[in-house]
């Protein structure tokens, strides 16, 4: 047989050159998977080259981490940098309240019309929770109004505290309380197991909406891992129950409409709006849903791929912990694989960022106005029956525009989807307007004169918030209930062992 073939050869010299390259093709392709094998060898034996203290238990202090894994450490001590701003956001400290004042009559009637500020990043979360006035402002009897259950993605503190605590109890006990615990910023712990550093999921919510789906996040790649860990926390979520026990909506699915027949099925609300008296819906950041129906999503690739691109230092690889935009450092996250200019990547994710704006700027106009229009309707005799249809309007407008804004960056990572939401939001609600002119005109009022609301201090004293009382007691409460919170991380981190 042999001999036949080689005769074949002969006779044809093409099939011999087929063969040939074939060899070579797979010789190549084993190649490069001997030399990935071997890479991530060298990335594993990197990990545990500086490995100095033995890590067991839960972990919280970032700077033990340190000994064995400086270089990493190295890059997460960056995230403290506050020294980039993109066209649309950064890690800055922004008041987002002053240069958008018309959220403040979106929100009125709940704690985020008093305060409002764009995240900084992971290593400002727990200091940026402190200052604000929606975490652990008090009532009248100064008592807290907000739990532990704020602190859930703010410190590598939380899994250590429910495993001490109970994860129930955890979520239900005052904010004051756990003050002193609190100390350490997002880091290892979060999101890695000190024995073998594995990524690994330490926020239960994560692993009981897989559960419920039927699905076991045990299961995941580890190139899903590389998103999930980020999902813990970058998730749409809400309180459930008097125990406010921490809850992502997923069970009939993961779109906004999905989790809109959720909460409505669950006749859930998180504040009654103090003008249209509309049952609304707060989402949180449902980054890592909007994610995924992404183009880079739907095409492999995961949250740390282009928020934790990788280095390479000594002939070692490992991942940048610093986790800022992409467009900070494009060379080494677009370009990997987009080959195109700086200046053009940058200015396709303004286009998008542009056009998502564009819609968002008239819905804040159009659904502040509809609220307020709502108010007149009340005011002027309306009835329940006349105002239902609105008030669901309202809220699915609402629940959208929110959807959307809450998200970190998801006009870029779900650009369509983005967009997509933001016309059905503004859809519905000038089908509320409509609606209302309805009840309006039969009661003779053709104008609905509207406030002015074109800063945040006029938009806040329209709805009668006394921000300088509110403030003040906020600083009290500082001064006075948690004095313990002003103690370093080291002072208070402690080392849980098994």
């Amino acid at each position: 047989m042999i001999e036949k073939l080689t005769e074949k050869i002969k006779n044809k010299p093409i099939i011999g050159w087929g063969i040939f390259f074939a060899a070579m093709a797979i010789v190549f392709v084993l190649g490069i998977l001997a030399a990935s094998i071997t890479e991530r060898r060298a990335e594993k034996a990197a990990l545990f080259h500086y490995k100095k203290v033995e890590i067991t238990g839960i972990e919280s202090r970032n700077e033990i981490w340190a000994d064995n894994y400086p270089r990493q450490y190295k890059t997460w001590k960056n995230s403290a940098n506050m020294d980039f701003h993109s066209k649309h956001m950064g890690n800055k400290v922004e008041d987002t309240l002053a240069s958008r004042p018309k959220m403040v009559i979106l929100w009125a009637g709940y704690l985020f019309a008093q305060d409002y500020k764009a995240p900084r990043g992971h290593m400002y979360a727990i200091e940026d929770v402190r200052a604000s006035l929606r975490a652990g402002s008090p009532d009248e009897n100064t008592k807290d109004i907000q739990t532990a259950a704020c602190w859930v993605c703010k410190s590598s503190d939380v899994p250590r505290m429910m495993h001490e605590m109970g994860i129930e109890s955890f979520y239900k006990t005052p904010l004051s309380a756990t003050g002193d615990q609190a100390v350490n910023p997002i880091g290892c712990a979060d999101c890695h197991d000190p024995k073998t550093m594995n990524l690994v999921i330490t926020r239960p919510s994560l692993i009981e909406a897989f559960e419920r789906q039927g699905r076991n996040i045990a299961n995941a790649t580890q190139q899903e891992m590389r998103s999930l860990v980020c999902a813990q926390c970058h998730v749409e979520y809400y309180f459930k129950g008097d125990g406010r026990y921490i809850t992502l909506p997923w069970d009939n699915g993961l779109t906004v409409e999905n989790m809109e027949k959720y909460y409505d099925d669950a006749n859930f609300r998180d504040w009654t709006h103090a003008l249209s008296r509309a049952p609304m819906i707060k989402p949180q950041h449902p980054d890592y849903e909007l994610f995924l129906f992404g183009p880079h999503a739907q095409r492999g690739l995961s949250c740390a791929d282009c928020h934790m691109p990788y280095v390479s230092e000594g002939g070692i690889k490992y991942s940048n912990h610093q986790m800022v935009s992409p467009l900070k450092n494009i060379s080494n996250t677009c370009q990997v694989c987009h080959r195109d200019s700086e200046e053009n990547l940058r200015n396709y994710v303004y286009e998008y960022q542009d056009k998502a704006l564009e819609i968002r700027d008239r819905i804040e106009t159009e659904l502040s106005k509809a609220h307020i229009m709502a108010k007149t309707a009340w005011d002027r005799g309306a009835s329940e029956t006349q105002m239902a249809p609105v008030l669901k309007l309202l809220r699915q407008a609402q629940w959208r525009w929110d959807y959307v804004a809450a998200s970190h960056g998801g006009s870029f990572h779900a650009p369509v989807e983005s967009q997509r939401i933001l016309a059905h939001s503004l859809d519905r609600t000038m089908l509320a307007q409509l609606e209302l002119q309805k009840i309006l005109f039969a009661r003779g009022i053709r104008d609905v004169p509207m406030p002015d609301i074109s800063t945040k201090e006029k938009a806040q004293a329209y709805l009668g918030l006394d921000m300088k009382t509110i403030r003040d007691k906020k600083a009290a409460w500082m001064k006075n209930v948690p004095p313990q919170w002003v103690q370093t991380a080291k002072e208070k981190g402690r080392l849980l062992s098994k």
